[in-house]
């Protein structure tokens, strides 16, 4: 019989399959070794003599200070037609790279893409700034296995700003966050030539080659390095963060809210269509974010014409059953936290059980009381609101008043069943089914009345308890 300690072993080294995020530089591997055991500047206070050891200041340069200097330098650099159009262009390009490329691609493996698509969305992600394949898809993988928990990369738990851009202006401990499998990305020759020549792509593709087009086509060097360069990285990176921020707290969750992630046309519109969030999380691997046809997914509509033309294929979806199904729970779910905020009345198994002589007694000496299909109600409070009159209710007091309910005088509506529970002061002893739903009750039998995902009783539109089903007249009958 093995012990605690040794199942705690054994449970330790089982191998899930993932890895820490190995950095792939040599002199980069050394330097985590050797300063390992270390306590990370993340895990310390921030004082006035450490903050500035707080600060990442490569990624700050990159997605701050640089953007600044570009609306600084607008200031003086007019923007003209063909540069806004080139700039609107190539905007357009990276961060398709990101979404199609980076994210569904390389992240989800959504579907299978041609080594000349691999090369065109491997260098206009470079012309982002947000980081290699290799390193994105990553952290984008842990983001999606520990979502909202502390291991994730950008947890919106952490705040909004946190998971915007705080993440990446402030140094992280990589030993923080969760591990994740990127065996498949370290055998694609395109991200691993990417990532290895990282810096270098990223001034030949953000920088100098949307420079050069609009040096070349139309004499405007400057407007294509701070328009279609500086400025469209700037655009690019603050509407990818947005996934990270707003994606998780704007929105609907119409598939399942036990994370934070969200669905909204905005969100979708600001990122190429990466805002049906909660969809995304729920089903990673369809190539899709928005399923219906009046949903902005630009990025799922290039995905598909890839595939006509040869450039895509192995485009992935879930079955609708199973989106459906998905849906479906999560109304129910909001359903059933609707139901329990209304007030339905006292349990039957809650109420006390009563004699037909301490009925009639209690009726007697004053109190508003009828029985109607063996549930006792006190009436007293409705009478003068009753819109049948007082004389007509006032004789049903202290009988029972099961046949003039249903059918007998007058077939009351749903809301007057629903209305009478509300009411509810006992049972009556042999009263009906609710005599007999009691005593299954006691012996522990199964009752066929449904419960939602909470516990409560469900009461549905003509399943009262109070609910009498008139026989249909026959001629034996007669």
């Amino acid at each position: 019989m093995s012990t605690p300690s040794s199942t705690t072993k054994d449970a330790s080294a089982f191998s899930d399959g993932t890895t820490d995020y190995v950095p792939l530089r040599g002199d980069t591997k050394a330097k985590v070794k050797t300063h390992q055991a270390k306590i990370h500047i993340s895990d310390q206070p921030v004082t006035w003599s450490n903050w500035h050891q707080h600060i990442n200041w490569l990624n700050s340069t990159l997605v701050v200070f640089i953007p600044l200097i570009g609306f600084v330098a607008a200031y003086w650099v007019p923007l003209r037609l063909y540069t806004g159009i080139w700039a609107f262009v190539y905007y357009f390009n990276s961060g398709l790279a990101i979404t199609a490329g980076y994210h569904r691609l390389w992240s989800h493996s959504a579907y299978k893409g041609s080594t000349p698509l691999k090369i065109y969305l491997a260098a206009c992600g470079a012309g982002a700034v947000e980081g290699s394949i290799r390193w994105w898809s990553y952290g984008h993988r842990v983001h999606h296995r520990y979502t909202d928990t502390d291991k994730d990369p950008y947890s919106v738990r952490k705040g909004l700003f946190y998971s915007h851009i705080g993440w990446i202006v402030f140094k992280q401990n990589p030993k923080a966050q969760g591990r994740t499998d990127i065996t498949d990305l370290n055998e694609d020759p395109i991200v691993l030539w990417q990532h290895k020549n990282y810096i270098k792509s990223v001034l030949v593709m953000a920088f100098a080659f949307p420079c050069v087009v609009a040096g070349l086509g139309w004499g405007d060097w400057w407007g294509g390095f701070v328009y279609a360069g500086i400025l469209r990285v700037c655009f690019i990176q603050q509407a990818t963060f947005c996934i990270n921020s707003l994606a998780h707290w704007l929105g609907d969750q119409p598939f399942d809210d036990r994370n934070s992630p969200r669905d909204h046309y905005i969100t979708a519109f600001v990122t190429l269509g990466e805002g049906y969030h909660n969809f995304h999380h729920e089903f990673p691997s369809d190539y899709r974010n928005a399923i219906e046809w009046y949903q902005y997914d630009p990025t799922k509509w290039f995905i598909w014409c890839w595939k006509q033309v040869g450039l895509a294929h192995d485009l992935k979806q879930f079955r609708a059953n199973e989106i459906e199904k998905g849906r479906v729970q999560q109304m129910q779910k909001k359903l059933d936290q609707k139901r329990a905020t209304l007030d339905w009345g006292i349990p039957l198994e809650q109420l006390p059980v009563i004699d037909w002589e301490d009925f009639v007694a209690d009726s007697k000496d004053g109190k508003a009381l009828v029985t109607i299909a063996g549930v006792i109600h006190d009436i007293g409070d409705f009478i003068k609101d009753h819109p049948g009159g007082k004389a007509l209710i006032n004789s049903a007091i202290g009988k029972d008043a099961t046949a003039i309910f249903n059918g007998g005088v007058y077939n009351h509506s749903n809301a007057a069943h629903n209305l009478l529970s509300t009411m509810r002061v006992g049972i009556l002893r042999g009263g009906c089914e609710v005599e007999v739903w009691k005593r299954a009750q006691f012996e522990n039998k199964d009752v066929t009345y449904m419960n939602d995902s909470v516990g409560h009783r469900i009461n549905r539109a003509g399943t009262q308890v109070t609910k009498i089903v008139q026989p249909v007249a026959s001629a034996d009958a007669a």
